[in-house]
């Protein structure tokens, strides 16, 4: 006779694993690797396994100390690095990258209990991190094909939001900003490419499409009505393909361990990111908003997910008496 077991929900599995959905994550970051180390030369590709290394080593000692199952082979820490490097210009010192990898995996993911349990994502803390102990390092940014002018030293130049910023006019080239040619993290740049991630992972149902959409569609929004005295499109499109809107969209509002749970709360997320990247490259001195709007939003997830819990189906709302 056939034993029935019963045993708390779900009851449903799915055959992917973390090890699977990294490797889908890790794939689709490839063609915005390929793209930065055509425009920022084999140093964008040193930086990158710099900082994979970096983080798969940190992960590996600290569960080492610490005696807990190790991780590693989960390729966790890999995106985590890939995703890291991709938020830093290509000058930056080797040693600065690793301080940031230290940060991302020891301080924000494993002393919060490891992956699944970081309070925030570590990549986007870790850059933020780094941006405030050395400013003048993360916001130098060599310019596209500096490589190539057979200089010493790299040739770096202003992104297209710093020159905004600066009280410049938005000239950039939108097929040269859609296309990656011009300075910034790297990253940030191209857009075709981190289009194809999001292309990728959304045909594989790696991530929720309500995130990156609210998120981007918020921003194309709040360009719109901002940009009414100019060119309403270019402003539009200037917003959504400068800084790191799209690797934000793409690649970290999506993270499964500090975003919300239900689709509601994924669309009230993405619109809050929205909203603060505008307010912030709109009236703070600083000219990008995206990583600290995904920061705070991170912190108000637990908040959101409270508050858009869906009710258990035949659960009345309990009545409060007067008594």
């Amino acid at each position: 006779m056939e034993k029935l077991f019963i045993g708390p929900s779900p009851h449903i599995r799915s055959g992917n694993s973390t090890m699977k959905i990294m490797l889908t994550v890790i794939i689709s970051l490839i063609p915005t690797l390929v793209a930065a180390v055509y425009y920022f030369g084999a140093r964008a590709l040193i930086l990158t396994v710099v900082c994979v290394v970096f983080c798969v080593i940190f992960e590996f000692l600290f569960n080492k100390i610490t005696k807990r199952e190790q991780t590693v082979s989960d390729l966790s820490a890999v995106v985590t690095g890939v995703i890291l490097a991709f938020n830093l210009p290509v000058s930056l010192p080797y040693y600065m990258a690793i301080i940031g990898c230290f940060i991302a995996i020891v301080v924000v993911k494993q002393m919060f209990g490891g992956i699944g349990q970081n309070f925030a994502n570590p990549a986007i803390t870790a850059r933020i991190a780094l941006m405030l102990s050395f400013t003048s390092h993360m916001s130098s940014y060599p310019v596209a094909f500096y490589y190539k002018s057979g200089g010493a030293d790299i040739v770096t130049g202003a992104t297209p939001l710093t020159v905004l910023k600066e009280g410049g006019t938005a000239s950039f080239s939108l097929s040269d900003m859609f296309f990656g040619n011009h300075g910034g993290s790297l990253g940030e740049t191209c857009a075709l490419t981190l289009l194809i991630g999001l292309a990728f992972l959304l045909l594989f149902r790696v991530i929720h499409p309500a995130t990156p959409f609210a998120y981007i569609g918020t921003v194309a929004v709040i360009s719109f009505f901002t940009g009414l005295n100019g060119d309403v499109l270019y402003n539009v499109l200037f917003n959504l393909l400068s800084g790191g809107l799209l690797l934000g969209a793409v690649f970290m509002v999506t993270d499964y361990s500090t975003t919300p749970i239900s689709a509601k709360g994924k669309l009230i997320f993405g619109i809050g990111c929205g909203c603060l990247t505008m307010l912030i490259r709109s009236f703070a001195s600083m000219p990008e908003g995206v990583s600290f709007s995904i920061l705070i939003m991170n912190i108000l997830t637990p908040f959101i997910d409270k508050a858009t819990m869906p009710k258990p189906f035949g659960i009345k709302k309990e009545v409060k008496s007067n008594g």
